[in-house]
């Protein structure tokens, strides 16, 4: 009797320890898995292999319903490989969970479409002072003089300038090279052309489209711009005006250089689409891992 009231309690020990095992590991794992399958499919999306990535989300999606960046980035990829029925699925399941992630993807999917579509324009938009004119940045030489391709994006948006004096101009880029960013040296082109210093504005410190999406949409919300002409190079422009729309500044111009824009006219095949996705949801700042 002694010995089975003591195995009795042995039992019970065990018992007790192996459910608060279950209770506390249980959901970590569990977590932790999760989290494996969203960084695999993030990993799978940068890699090019689209269609794992979105495997990788519906294993997580059953374990996870609720999980917002996971459908987010469903509906987006289901976009790209053209699967309407999974975006729908994707989109009605964040709607129902987070109606402002919902709002923020759909907005993401208009500013794709849109971009896909932009066409490059060498020719100056109509705008008033309420539009701002952003310029793109692009590496410096080694010493901080400007590279040709820098230079004509300069002299597109000198012209656009011109034709529009009273609209603010803002120079986004960082990477400096000798001691002077992108954005100082495009400032220092563009004052040599007869730009008043005080018309320029200078963000310095962006590394990225992505970055330079962000960083100036807040400045022109600062300089009371409701609206941009994005400025670039023609086989950047479309991956830059999703951007910026992503970021929240409403694109009415897409100007250009001339170099290389005859070849950049017709509407990129859907594989070379495949940035323009890639830094939507990076703007829309997805996290690239968890």
């Amino acid at each position: 009797m002694k010995i089975s009231r003591h195995w009795k309690q042995v039992a019970a020990a065990v018992a007790a320890v192996a459910a608060v095992t279950s209770a506390t590991i249980g959901p970590a794992t569990a977590e932790a898995d999760v989290t494996a399958l969203y960084n695999s499919a993030q990993r799978h999306f940068t890699d090019g292999d689209d269609a794992a990535g979105r495997a990788d989300l519906r294993t997580l999606i059953a374990a996870d319903p609720n999980d917002a960046d996971a459908l987010a980035l469903q509906a987006i990829w289901s976009h790209y490989a053209g699967d309407h029925a999974a975006v729908g699925e994707a989109m009605a399941r964040l709607g129902a969970v987070d109606a402002g992630m919902a709002a923020g993807t759909s907005n993401v999917l208009r500013a794709v479409t849109a971009a896909a579509s932009t066409l490059p324009n060498p020719l100056p938009a109509l705008i008033g002072p309420q539009t701002g004119i952003v310029v793109l940045g692009y590496g410096l030489l080694p010493d901080g003089a400007l590279r040709p391709e820098l230079e004509n994006r300069l002299t597109a948006a000198w012209l656009q300038a011109v034709a529009a004096p009273f609209s603010p101009v803002i120079v986004t880029g960082g990477n400096p090279q000798n001691g002077i960013s992108e954005a100082e040296a495009m400032r220092r082109w563009l004052v040599g052309r007869g730009l008043p210093g005080e018309r320029i504005h200078v963000e310095d410190r962006a590394g990225s489209t992505v970055q330079n999406a962000l960083f100036s949409t807040r400045m022109l919300r600062d300089l009371g711009a409701t609206s941009a002409v994005v400025v670039t190079s023609p086989n950047h422009i479309r991956r830059a005006v999703a951007d910026f729309l992503v970021a929240g500044t409403n694109v009415v111009g897409a100007m250009t250089s001339l170099e290389q824009l005859v070849s950049q006219l017709p509407p990129p095949a859907k594989a070379a689409q495949r940035g323009i996705y890639l830094d939507a949801t990076r703007t829309f700042e997805l996290d690239s891992s968890r």
